[in-house]
């Protein structure tokens, strides 16, 4: 089933899938830290109104499956989550900073794809359809 988000003005179907890292890919994301990040994340995405489809927290990465709605741009929508779960998890743990060298949780990088429930070739097509019938 396909999955729609709305906004005052738009229906969508956009889908980002992100994946990052710690500092240096060390194995941090454990336990008690780990479960701290994973509500986190579940917190942020329910005040921005984005929808997790799919949350897997693993010790040296993450791999977040998310619908956000169109004003948020993908970089923005990286930030978001990756500033605030920095500053929370070294509130609560304090001690993770001495782990990872210079005071950063999550290395700058990150992989972001997008997901729909439409591929190129069908907006390829209903673009050469409606091309080819409408007169100029």
């Amino acid at each position: 089933m396909v999955r729609m988000g709305k906004t005052s003005s738009s229906i969508y179907n956009i889908n980002y899938h992100v994946v990052f890292c710690p500092k240096y890919r060390k194995p941090v994301l454990k336990g008690a830290v780990k479960e701290f990040i994973e509500e986190t994340i579940k917190t942020v995405a329910e005040a921005k109104e984005f929808k997790i489809l799919e949350l897997k927290v693993m010790p040296d990465h993450i791999h977040l499956f998310v619908s956000a709605p169109p004003q948020f741009s993908p970089t923005a929508i990286v930030k978001m989550f990756k500033g605030i779960t920095a500053l929370r998890t070294f509130e609560k743990f304090p001690k993770l900073k001495q782990e990872l060298w210079g005071g950063h949780l999550w290395s700058s990088s990150y992989y972001i794809g997008t997901a729909g429930h439409v591929s190129a070739e069908t907006i390829q097509k209903y673009i050469e359809g409606n091309l080819n019938s409408s007169t100029v």
